[in-house]
C-alpha cells in the first residue's frame, strides 16, 4: 500500500539551494497558508535567499505550481508489475485520496491546473501516473485505447470524489439534528423535499467508505464493458 512519506520542514539553515528543496519548501507553504500564499519573496524568505536567485531554478510562480504538482504526484505508487490490475486501480485509488488528505491545499494544481495545458505540454511527473497506468493495463491484456480509457474512468472519478469530500462541511457541527447542522433547513421542504430526507445520509458522509463503493462500481462497470483481460476485480 502507498504510504505518503513525512516531510522535513525546510528553513533558513544555509544549506544548498537546489529544484527539489525550492519545491519541498513550496509544497510546506502552500499546504500551510494556500496558493496564494505562495510568492517568490516568501519562499526566498523561508530558505533564507535573495528571492532573486530562485529565478535559476523556477522562471515564475506558474513553474513553481508545476513543480510541486510533480513533486506531490511523484508520491502516488503504481505498480506496472501487479497482474491483478483491478487490485492495483484500487490502491492508485486509495493512494490518490490520501494525498489529496494530506495536501488539501495542492487538490487544485492536481485536478484542475493540468487540465488547463495541453497533454504534451504539462510537466513530466504530472505524466507519469497516465504512462504507468498505461503500461500496468496493457501488461493485463487490455488495447491501449481501451486502456486510456480506463485511465480517464478512474481519475475523472477520482477528482470528482476529492473535491466532493474536501467540501464535506457542516454548517453547526455542535447540532445534533442532521438538517440544523447541514443548513438543510434553509431549504424550502416543498422544493427539496428529497435532498431534506437525505439529511441523515449526508450528515454521515464518509470519504473512506464512499471511495470504495465508488472503485466498485466502476470496476464493476468496466468489466462489463471491455473485454475482461484477468480476474474478476476484488479486494
Amino acid at each position: 500500500m502507498a504510504k505518503v512519506p513525512e516531510r522535513r520542514s525546510f528553513h533558513s539553515d544555509g544549506g544548498p539551494i537546489t529544484r527539489e528543496r525550492i519545491l519541498e519548501c513550496a509544497l510546506e507553504i502552500i499546504d500551510r497558508d494556500g496558493i496564494d500564499g505562495l510568492s517568490m519573496r516568501r519562499l526566498g524568505k523561508a530558505l533564507g535567499r535573495d528571492p532573486m536567485t530562485l529565478y535559476r531554478h523556477a522562471p515564475n510562480k506558474a513553474a513553481l505550481l508545476d513543480g510541486v504538482a510533480e513533486l506531490v504526484f511523484e508520491e502516488l505508487e503504481v505498480d506496472t508489475g501487479d497482474g491483478d490490475w483491478a487490485t492495483q486501480l484500487r490502491e492508485v485509488a486509495r493512494g490518490f485520496r490520501r494525498l489529496a488528505l494530506a495536501h488539501p491545499q495542492v487538490v487544485p494544481l492536481l485536478v484542475t491546473r493540468p487540465l488547463s495545458t495541453p497533454l504534451g505540454l504539462r510537466p513530466l511527473g504530472t505524466l507519469r501516473p497516465l504512462e504507468n497506468i498505461l503500461a500496468l493495463l496493457t501488461k493485463a491484456g487490455f488495447t491501449d485505447a481501451d486502456a486510456l480509457h480506463v485511465y480517464r474512468a478512474l481519475f475523472g472519478f477520482l477528482y470528482g470524489h476529492v473535491l466532493n469530500e474536501l467540501q464535506e462541511l457542516v454548517e453547526r457541527p455542535d447540532e445534533s439534528d442532521d438538517l440544523l447542522r447541514l443548513g438543510l433547513h434553509r431549504l424550502p421542504i416543498g422544493e427539496f423535499p428529497l435532498l431534506r430526507g437525505l439529511a441523515p445520509v449526508l450528515a454521515s458522509y464518509d470519504g473512506a467508505a464512499e471511495l470504495e463503493r465508488g472503485v466498485d462500481i466502476l470496476l464493476a462497470g468496466l468489466t462489463a464493458t471491455l473485454t475482461q483481460p484477468g480476474p474478476t476485480p476484488s479486494r
